[in-house]
């Protein structure tokens, strides 16, 4: 293989990797009687990985998957933070309440082990 064909296959394997991990997450949600909005949500200002319906609510959930799940926490920049806010802002203006809806911001953790840890209210509102 050449190095584009490598790099080509990295990116396909992440990928893969990644839609495999939030459907482990979505999963886990749906066991806890949550139900899924919307997975990969893109709008302008980015992508939503899951969204998550807790009654009126809206759950925002950011997934990270890395070797260890200190290491997944440690790759949410402040840089996505702001995306991430910006485009569930995006989407609020989709909902009947607009800004209004009650949200929170979750970030899901995967290891390369399966381990997994979700971290309600990861962070505030920006």
């Amino acid at each position: 293989m050449n190095a584009i064909q490598i790099r080509h296959h990295r990116g396909k394997t992440a990928f893969h990797a990644g839609v495999a991990a939030e459907n482990r997450i979505a999963q886990d949600y749906e066991r806890r009687g949550f139900a899924i909005a919307r997975r990969r949500w893109r709008g302008k200002c980015g992508e939503i990985d899951l969204i998550v319906r807790d009654g009126n609510a809206l759950i925002f959930v950011e997934v990270k998957q890395s070797r260890n799940l200190a290491r997944a926490a440690e790759s949410l920049s402040a840089r996505q933070m702001a995306r991430i806010y910006a485009s569930a802002e995006e989407f609020l203006g989709t909902e009947p309440d607009g800004a209004l809806t009650d949200v929170r911001f979750d970030v899901a953790l995967l290891d390369g082990q399966g381990d997994m840890q979700i971290i309600e209210n990861a962070f505030g509102h920006g």
